[in-house]
């Protein structure tokens, strides 16, 4: 007789291989790298975690992964506490991770993250604190490896575009144990100096472990106390440490941290002729502007007839004070008018206070003229002193001693004798009168006759 067959499901399989992974392998703590890292909607990570041999599922809920102090990404290098387990709706084996941490380049990604944050929140970045390089600095300091690629790319480039520019060096140990330590001592040093404009602090590429010394505190720290503007050429282009972040500016490479730091010659040199000649076209207007209003106000009537202005000024004085004596004339008869009318009907009381009030009238009129007459001689003293400025003023007084004023055809002041050639007619100005003469011979000053 056949013997019965004792079967079980695949469910209850899956259960009995899921209590022998839980029972037999327990909680382990296993590294390896990250690999295939998604988030679901639930807060649930799910990821794969391999080495060079074997890879494993792997699942991290949601009230474990809110403790993991960094954001895991594929290729990260993580130590992970998980038990082994075995999903029975497929039959899947996987590890539920309980804590995850860093290692490797993971642990230094980790570090770098933490370090950025803290030193963002304090204030650091902001760019209110970031200065201007100086447009053209006299001596550059630079805190490098003197061995390194990076220092010959500076120097090249620097003297290329810039030779007059003074380089001083500070060697520094760029990776390594106490690199950290003997950058910043490095930039404290150079800004003890007191003779430097600019620091470029940097190295040549390298890997995340190589270029650490960049994403040290102590070297974000000498950087932002520096009283020298700092330019941090660290590594290549993709290739960003937190000196890059405190730095008032960031160089993607050593050479570009160069070309930032100092002008091109050529440039330079290009900008200088430019402005040397708006300069002297603005200065070349400025005299051609002088030159014209000169002229215009020696043409001015006040200039060439200066008493006669004075004169006629004079005159416009006597009419107004002319005008102003028959106005006071007119209001005292009207004045004494009223008070006749005033007396006739009011008696001798009102007449009597009519007359003090015409005594007082009479009073304000004497001080009215006298008013006048000083008025009148202030004006004349005044116009004395008008006149005897606009003689010495006059273009033309220095005829009276004996000079003249030579003008061209066209009635311009002839300066010199390149002015003029043979037949040439010229007019002199004399203290009494003009003449016209023709140009026979010219004999410039220094010349033999």
């Amino acid at each position: 007789m056949a013997e019965r067959r004792q079967l079980i499901s695949v469910g209850e399989l899956n259960l009995r291989a899921r209590r022998v992974l839980e029972q037999g392998v327990g909680e382990q703590w296993v590294s390896g790298e990250l690999s295939r890292v998604t988030r679901h909607g639930s807060g649930h990570w799910y990821f794969t975690l391999k080495d060079a041999e074997a890879a494993v599922s792997c699942a991290m809920f949601a009230r474990e992964n809110a403790g993991v102090a960094f954001e895991p990404a594929d290729g990260m290098q993580v130590e992970v506490r998980g038990r082994a387990s075995l999903y029975e709706a497929s039959g899947r084996y996987q590890l539920i991770i309980s804590e995850m941490e860093a290692a490797g380049r993971g642990a230094l990604q980790q570090r770098f993250e933490a370090l950025k944050a803290a030193l963002a929140e304090e204030g650091l970045f902001d760019e209110e604190r970031k200065r201007s390089l100086p447009r053209l600095p006299q001596r550059i300091g630079l805190v490098t490896s003197p061995t390194g690629a990076a220092v010959r790319d500076l120097v090249e480039v620097l003297t290329r575009r810039f030779p007059y520019l003074e380089i001083l060096l500070a060697p520094v140990t760029v990776q390594g144990a106490g690199a950290a330590r003997s950058i910043a001592a490095a930039i404290e040093h150079m800004n003890g100096r007191g003779e430097l404009d600019l620091l470029i602090v940097g190295r040549g590429g390298g890997s995340l472990e190589d270029l650490w010394a960049f994403n040290e505190e102590v070297v974000a720290r000498a950087i932002a106390a520096s009283e020298l503007p700092v330019i941090s050429a660290v590594g290549h282009e993709i290739d960003f440490t937190i000196s890059d972040f405190v730095a008032d500016v960031r160089a993607p490479t050593p050479s570009a941290a160069a070309e930032l730091a100092v002008p091109e010659l050529g440039e330079l040199e290009r900008l200088l002729v430019q402005e040397e000649r708006r300069l002297v076209s603005a200065l070349r207007g400025a005299v051609q502007a002088l030159q014209i209003r000169f002229k215009r106000v020696a043409e001015h009537g006040v200039f060439r007839e200066p008493a006669q202005a004075v004169r006629l000024y004079g005159q416009q004085i006597e009419r107004l004070e002319g005008q102003l004596r028959a106005l006071l004339v007119e209001a005292r008869g009207a004045g004494a008018e009223r008070l006749e009318r005033v007396r006739l009907r009011g008696g001798y009381a009102l007449e009597r206070a009519l007359q003090q009030r015409q005594q007082r009238v009479d009073e304000a009129g004497l001080r009215l003229r006298y008013g006048c007459e000083g008025a009148r001689r202030q004006r004349r003293e005044r116009l004395g002193s008008v006149e005897r400025q606009l003689v010495l003023l006059n273009p033309l007084a220095v005829l009276g001693r004996g000079y003249s004023l030579t003008l061209g055809a066209d009635g311009s002041v002839v300066r010199s004798v390149k002015e003029l050639e043979r037949g040439s007619v010229i007019r002199t100005r004399l203290e009494d009168g003009a003449l016209e003469s023709e140009i026979k011979n010219i004999d410039p000053v220094g010349q033999d006759d």
